[in-house]
């Protein structure tokens, strides 16, 4: 339903690029708003905003905003953009996007993903989950579901499926019926300054959860076991490989285009009883985590095991979740977000199992110096599943002055810590001619990153002829 008198406001998002950005200005948009934004760079996300007749400025300056009545920014803009000064200036009302989208979505029943690693392909499951039991929710994901190649969707039903930032604590600002928390890693440091805090945040969110609803929690992940043990709500299912858990996951089996596993429960209703033969295309024991958690909220809210088995077993990914980008012979090409040291060990262990006899390759395009200094011994033993690393030179993601980081030590560490052969490459055109003269035998090949690593990767058919 389009909101009345929304015509009234004209809503410019600075950063309109980013993923969560435009699959708010897109749900924004569908409700009736009108709604304009400015980034830096022309990518996949602007084009599809392009595509819904969105105006988007390719550049950031004070005149964007003349007719802007409300502002909303994301955590990645700095005090100095001057779209953001010049907004201060006028008086115009600024939001987060965190505190926008809890309005936004505020009147429906909400299913509230977060968690450190794993939230866009676990709202994704969910979403599927639902589609197919023709529910129709609005959806706000930070990643392009392939099965509705759009990150956002505004849905007819009261429902919606929405995957919560925690990089700046703004996962705060929406109010949850259902929620899940995946795992808590020693990430965005800069924001939460201490693990202690970053507990804090977490425990807040899931003492927002009502009664009538319920949080689900990975128990296998230690922060998310320790803030249970001395954690006195019970409106918490917990979910996992631990014992503990209202969702066991048993007798997992993998193959190389699909996994396999059960899953025992325990809900406090009934007494113990197993669902059998769980299937998905998805590879890793991150996501067999990823699909129990959809999988046990949908259980709860009243969906079918038929249908959620169905929706599981031909769930179509996520864009840049381990997603092939083309095969030559025995060489496979593939494309992932991973860029923090847990989501790069996860993915290789989940490649490790099915491909033993290829040669793993990993592409690795760090992101942010400050996060390779915070955990630089961490990422040094990330790579210990693959057989070689090339390292492209840092995404810095607006990054300025950031002192005292040598890239050549960062590669020497790696090498030794990983026990890896590494391949240092300064630019895309020396990643080709690199890759060029490697296309033989029997090889995964793995591009990792969130810059621009999933261009390049792209790219590569066209170079390595």
């Amino acid at each position: 339903m389009k909101i009345k008198l929304a015509k009234n406001e004209i809503i410019h998002l600075i950063g309109i690029g980013g993923i969560g950005m435009s699959s708010l200005a897109l749900i924004m948009m569908k409700q009736g708003f009108n709604v304009q934004g400015s980034d830096i760079n022309f990518n996949q996300n602007i084009e599809r905003l392009k595509k819904n007749k969105i105006k988007c400025f390719l550049d950031q300056k004070k005149q964007n905003i003349q007719n802007a009545t409300i502002v909303i920014i994301s955590s990645a803009i700095k005090k100095n953009n001057p779209e953001l000064i010049e907004a201060k200036k006028k008086n115009i009302p600024i939001y987060k996007r965190g505190k926008m989208l809890g309005h936004v979505l505020s009147l429906m029943k909400n299913i509230v993903v977060t968690g450190s690693h794993g939230k866009t392909t676990t709202t994704s499951i969910i979403s599927t989950i639902f589609d197919k039991s023709s529910i129709d929710p609005t959806i706000v994901n930070g990643g392009v579901i392939n099965s509705i190649k759009t990150s956002a969707k505004l849905g007819g039903s009261s429902w919606s499926i929405v995957e919560a930032d925690e990089s700046d604590g703004s996962f705060l600002d929406i109010k949850p019926t259902y929620s899940i928390v995946t795992n808590i890693d020693r990430e965005h440091m800069d924001f939460y300054k201490s693990i202690k805090n970053l507990k804090k945040y977490f425990k807040k969110f899931i003492d927002k959860t009502p009664p009538f609803g319920k949080t689900f929690i990975c128990i296998d992940d230690k922060i998310n076991y320790e803030i249970l043990k001395n954690f006195n709500n019970l409106n918490c299912y917990t979910y996992g490989l631990n014992k503990k858990s209202n969702y066991l996951i048993k007798n997992i089996i993998e193959y190389r285009d699909k996994t396999k596993f059960d899953l025992l429960i325990n809900d406090f209703k009934k007494k113990n009883f197993s669902i059998k033969n769980i299937t998905t295309p998805l590879l890793g024991l991150h996501n067999v985590r990823n699909c129990t958690a959809a999988f046990a909220i949908a259980y709860e809210i009243g969906i079918s095991i038929s249908i959620i088995k169905s929706a599981l077993k031909n769930f179509q990914g996520v864009h840049r979740r381990f997603i092939k980008v083309f095969s030559y012979k025995n060489i496979h090409f593939y494309d992932d977000y991973a860029h923090h040291p847990t989501e790069i060990k996860a993915l290789l262990d989940g490649i490790k199992n099915v491909y033993k006899d290829y040669e793993k390759i990993c592409i690795f395009e760090p992101h942010r110096v400050s996060r390779l200094k915070d955990l630089k011994k961490e990422f040094s033993k990330s790579f210990r599943e693959a057989d070689t690393v090339i390292l492209c030179p840092v995404y810095r993601a607006g990054e300025k002055n950031i002192k005292n980081f040598n890239i050549k030590k960062f590669a020497y560490e790696i090498s030794k810590n990983s026990n890896v052969k590494l391949f240092l490459v300064d630019s895309k055109m020396q990643l080709f001619k690199y890759l060029r003269n490697i296309m033989y035998g029997k090889k995964i090949i793995v591009g990792m990153g969130a810059g621009n690593i999933s261009n390049w990767l792209w790219e590569i058919p066209t170079q390595i002829k």
